[in-house]
Parts: structure tokens; sequence; C-alpha cells
């Protein structure tokens, strides 16, 4: 069978096909971020000369991807550091024979900004490609490289990266059959967070017509006075200058990753709160997207009530036990008591005790399931539904309710949960430690996926929209939609 070869002003690209898919893999949108570019913007592709083989995922950012108990996560994130210098790059699929300008989705990688790859095998493309989509998924800069805020560096790098991703794909998808003016973005978790905040962005404005927020939103994101903090931390740890010679002196690799896991730990002493007490991310992650440069000049919930995005339509949504993925397999939701869920949760907000309260605590529910209910709300649930309210633009909001038999059926509908069934890839997460147990629904999964693939292609959903009076939210595996009511949280939340 014929080899797919598309030809770009920087060269060709020669792919594989089965007859039905064409894969494009590991495409450059963007230099190698190396040497002299480490620490600068994307800078442009150089151009080849003969063909070049798209057929291999090829490298990734530098990363170490832990094993969570008793459950397979690479199938959310990869396998971990492949290392080498191009990684900027991107895959896609596309149905073979497509005819006319086809919708377009770009998918982008969860991973709290320090993990992950567009090559984990749930997020495979085939299967929008199968329905008419063309898919693509990308690579960016994380950790030290892409979320530190380093004096004498440009910040977001990342969100830099995945912002020239885009503009790659509205100018070279029309070569691959794609639409440029119907291209949707979606991604999970902190590539969710990620969207979120290119919805917010100058720099991003009129590269997507739709997002879909997967277990994200735009509260995420740090003052770089406070996440300076961060930067200087890291520069102790590694014994450099907190400065861009002093990262620079330390090349990508196992110190640096080292370095990032270290700073991660729940037990390394840093605080990361704003002037209000809050710190966003309730130490999920030390690594996320600063405000108050040319990316991201105002907060973005501020941003929103702005009208910034507003031409964006927009399809949020969570999961309804979050928090489930990081607090079940280890056991701390089943082990803490009182005194520690209070310790874990004022590290990151105040009144916890009165939050906690308001979760059910001291009325016979256990510390930790009480200190889970309110964490799913804080990090996940309200800030999503707080980004639904601000959005002046259309937006739909659904809530991901089936909930997995993992852990004699304690991992419920956690964070990631929904990926295999919006990409329609329950196998790769079906086994005796897959994310979804050995029998998972498979109606389910057709019937999520083609509500992604129907809003990618003309923007339609078949329920009302979100507003913050009537809150209309679609519990997916119910399949009804309801007009929920006000969290606890919301009194403890900007």
């Amino acid at each position: 069978m014929e080899s797919p070869v598309i030809t770009l002003p920087v060269g060709a690209v020669r792919g594989t096909s089965d007859g039905t898919i064409e894969r494009f893999i590991g495409i450059p949108y963007a230099a190698p971020p190396v040497g002299e570019r480490r620490f600068v913007a994307p800078q442009p592709v150089e151009p080849w000369q003969s063909e070049r083989d798209c057929i291999v995922p090829g490298p990734n950012a530098p990363q170490r991807v832990r094993n969570f108990p008793g459950l397979d996560v690479q199938v959310l994130v990869g396998k971990g550091w492949i290392e080498g210098d191009d990684y900027l790059t991107l895959n896609l699929w596309r149905p073979t024979g497509a005819a006319d300008p086809l919708p377009v989705m770009v998918f982008i990688h969860g991973g709290g900004f320090v993990v992950g790859s567009k090559d984990a095998s749930v997020q495979d493309g085939s299967t929008f490609a199968r329905d008419g989509v063309i898919s693509i998924a990308i690579n960016y800069r994380m950790g030290i490289d892409g979320f530190l805020p380093i004096p004498g560096v440009p910040t977001n790098l990342g969100l830099r990266d995945q912002i020239a991703a885009l503009i790659w794909v509205r100018d070279n998808v029309a070569a691959f059959g794609g639409d440029p003016t119907n291209i949707t973005v979606f991604g999970e978790s902190a590539g969710a967070m990620s969207i979120a905040n290119l919805i917010a962005s100058p720099l991003a404005k009129g590269l997507f017509r739709r997002a879909i927020i997967e277990s994200g939103h735009g509260a995420m994101t740090r003052d770089i006075a406070v996440a300076r903090r961060l930067a200087d931390k890291l520069a102790r740890l590694l014994g450099v200058s907190a400065d861009k010679a002093g990262f620079a002196s330390v090349p990508p690799g196992e110190r640096t990753i080292e370095a990032v896991e270290k700073v991660n730990m729940p037990t390394t002493r840093i605080d990361l709160r704003d002037a209000s007490g809050l710190e966003p991310v309730f130490g999920i992650s030390r690594f996320v997207p600063v405000h108050g440069d040319d990316v991201l000049p105002q907060r973005p919930l501020d941003a929103l009530k702005s009208g910034a995005g507003a031409e964006v339509d927009v399809l949020i949504g969570t999961n309804a036990e979050e928090m489930n993925l990081y607090l079940v397999p280890t056991g701390v939701r089943d082990k803490v008591g009182k005194l520690l869920s209070w310790f874990v949760l004022r590290r990151s907000i105040p009144k916890a005790w009165a939050i906690l309260k308001a979760y059910g605590m001291g009325t016979g529910k256990k510390p930790g399931q009480a200190l889970t209910d309110a964490m799913n709300d804080l990090v996940f649930r309200w800030p999503a539904r707080r980004f639904a309210e601000e959005h002046r633009g259309r937006t739909h909001f659904y809530e991901f309710d089936w909930r997995s038999p993992m852990f004699g059926g304690e991992l419920g509908a956690a964070h990631g949960m929904e990926l295999p069934f919006v990409f329609d890839a329950l196998a790769t997460a079906t086994g005796e430690q897959g994310l979804c147990g050995t029998n998972p629904p498979q109606e389910l999964a057709t019937r999520i996926h083609a509500l992604w693939v129907r809003y990618a292609t003309d923007g339609t959903l078949p329920w009302p929209e979100f507003d913050g009076e009537t809150r209309q939210v679609h519990r997916l595996s119910a399949d009804e939609t309801i007009s929920e009511p006000v969290m606890p949280a919301a009194a403890f939340l900007p």
C-alpha cells in the first residue's frame, strides 16, 4: 500500500496508511527547543529537502512517569521520557480519500504540566479520523523548561508552544484536507487548564472556533511573583543561580527531572499561596502557567468577564469524583483522620475546618471522605462552573458520572476516567489494572464519542446551554440534564 505524502512549505512529510486511516506521526511544528533555543519562544522549523518520514512517535519532553498502586496510568500520560531534541512535534490522523474540508480537533494532553505525551495510547486519534475528523495531538515543553518563570526567560513557554502548534494547524491543516475555519481544541487536566488559559489569551485569539475543557478551568494560574518562589527553590536544589544562566547550566535530563520530582512532593516545604491565602492547585502540581505577561495579561476569569474568548464556543465539564484518582489507590482517603484532613487542606486554603464541616465532617462521615468530597469541588468541580459562569460566549456543561468498578467500586468517576470514552478507546483502559475495570460499557463510549464528533463538526449538543441562573448540567452516563444547586465550595473560593 502506498504511503501518503503531503508537501508543506518547509518540506514533504510521509505517513502510513492502512487503507482507511492515514497517520503522520511526529511532524515538527517548531524547531528543537535545545541549546540557544531552550529558553526562548518557539522558533520556526528549518526546511528540509527530501521527504521526511513521520511514522514513529519520536522524542518527548524530559519527564518521569511514576506508577499508581494497582492502576495502569500510562494509558493516560504515556510511558515516560523518550530522549531526543526534536520534540515540539504533533501527530495527525485523517480518513483516507476525504473530499470536502473536514472538521479539525487538536488534543492537548494532561499530566500536571510535568508529564505526558502526544503518544499516550488513550488519545490515538484514529477513532476520530474514522468518523470524519482530522485529529491532531501535540507535545509541548513542561516542568522547568515550560512552566517555570525564570528571570530573563519568557514566561509560559509551554503555552507559547501550544499557540505555535495551533498556528501550524491553522496554516497547514488544509493540505491534509482539514478546514482551518473549523478547529476545535480539546484536552484533559493540565491540557484542559491550558485550553482555558488559551481562551483568555490575546495571543491565541482566532486560532480555534470551539473548545472542549475536560476536568480543567482557568483558576490554576499563579502571579509571577508567587511562582518565582518555585524558581528560587529549584535553583537551591540544583545549586545554581535563579536566573537564565543558572538554569541553562543544567542540561535537561535526570538531574532536572529529580529536582522537579523533589519539589512536587507533598513533603517539600514551599509556600505558593497568593495574597488571599489560596494555593489554587492544592499541591497537585507546583508547575502551572502564570498570569501577568503577554500570554495571560489578566487572571483568566477576569479576562472572561471583560469578554475575552466570547467568540469561542465552550463545552466544559468535570468528573463526579475527580480526587478519587489521587486519594483512593494510595489509601489516603481511608487512612486520614480529622487532624490530618485539616492539615492537608489548610496548607492550600483558609477556613479549612469550616470547609470540612460543610462537607460532612462531624456528622458521621469519615474524615477522609469529607476531605475527598471537599477537594472534588474545590480543585475541579466548582472552579469549572465558575469558568462557565464567566464565559460570555456560548457555553455547555457536562458531568461524567460513570463509576469504575476498580478498587471495589471505590475508584468511581475519577479524574481521567472520561478519556477512554471520549476517544472510543475502552480497550486501552480495560483489564485487571485498567482504569475502567474489566467490562466497561461500550454503548456509553459510542454515545460520548459521537457527542464530541458532532460538537466539533457543527457545534451542536442535545442539551441546553449553561447559565448562572438555571445551571444546566448534563450527566453523561445517566443521559439526563439537571438544574444543579450551588456547591458548598462556592462560599470559600473566589
